[in-house]
């Protein structure tokens, strides 16, 4: 498990190997199959906390659904699968909504790798053209992978937001990474990574989530996840008031963990914070999109 950051007190600490990503008294939220013409599940809203930690009504009524995809991993999760599942949604929500004209991978490889005499495979021409911009963006989004790796290390992330286009407040389309029902084990008594990563990715390939959407212009995409108000993260800019935008495109990929959880080398002890001292922080950087 990834170091964490000193210099806050014990109500940051992060529950013990095995300890679920979860408030106490908070039951999970029913959902209800999908229709035959849409292959996303339809999760219901859970009710609300109330200060005390309590759930209350909704005086509104019951709200929207909004579609979701579930994943359900067989054993603990470690902290940095956690940070990579993060990361490499950001990227794949980047390349299907048509933010990058390529694969993060591949374009790292067009635009980093230098062209040889003999080589192959060229790099396509307007990718020469575009160069430039696929230096700055490949740059700008490599940083807030790096510093997402940082805030990983420093607190639990029971959330994380990718906004594209509009503002923070509205944005035009929101994804939502949820972690809060991760069962987090170490390194050595998790499931493997690269496991995960592919049954996660496998999951939104089935659910084909993007395939009926239509096009997005190039527009800018900001980052936001929650953690522990103390955690001392420097980069992310804490919101205090920041409210999960209601209008607008949304999609939530909940993630949990089930099955054979081991938790005997580190018994489970009473959490020392709940959920509301966890607060959302913004990336400072607004991450451009570019087309060829």
């Amino acid at each position: 498990m990834m170091p964490r950051g000193g210099g806050h007190s014990n109500s940051s600490r992060p529950p013990f190997a095995g300890q679920k990503m979860a408030a106490h008294g908070v039951a999970a939220a029913p959902t209800r199959a999908a229709s035959p013409t849409s292959p996303l599940l339809i999760a219901e809203v859970p009710p609300a906390l109330d200060r005390s930690g309590g759930i209350r009504s909704r005086r509104n009524g019951p709200a929207a659904a909004c579609p979701s995809v579930s994943v359900v991993f067989p054993g603990t999760v470690s902290r940095e699968s956690c940070c990579r599942f993060a990361c490499e949604f950001l990227k794949h929500i980047l390349h299907q909504r048509h933010q990058l004209p390529l694969p993060y991978e591949q374009l790292v490889y067009f635009c980093r790798r230098p062209t040889q005499d003999g080589d192959v495979i060229k790099k396509p021409p307007s990718m020469d053209l575009a160069s430039k911009k696929c230096q700055q963006v490949l740059t700008e989004l490599e940083g807030v992978l790096r510093h997402l790796e940082v805030m990983f290390s420093l607190t639990l992330v029971p959330r994380v937001l990718i906004l594209l286009g509009g503002n923070v407040m509205s944005p035009k389309e929101l994804y939502e990474l949820n972690l809060e029902g991760i069962c987090e084990g170490s390194a050595e008594e998790s499931l493997k990574t690269g496991s995960c990563v592919r049954k996660l990715f496998h999951s939104l390939f089935v659910a084909d989530v993007f395939s009926e959407l239509k096009a997005l212009p190039v527009m800018g995409t900001v980052v936001m996840l929650q953690g522990h108000r103390d955690c001392g993260v420097d980069w992310f800019r804490p919101k205090l008031n920041y409210k999960v935008p209601t209008r607008g495109r949304k999609l939530t990929v909940n993630l949990s963990c089930n099955g054979d959880i081991n938790i005997s080398a580190s018994p489970l002890q009473r959490m020392t914070s709940t959920w509301e001292d966890y607060v959302w922080f913004q990336a400072p950087v607004t991450l451009k999109g570019f087309h060829e």
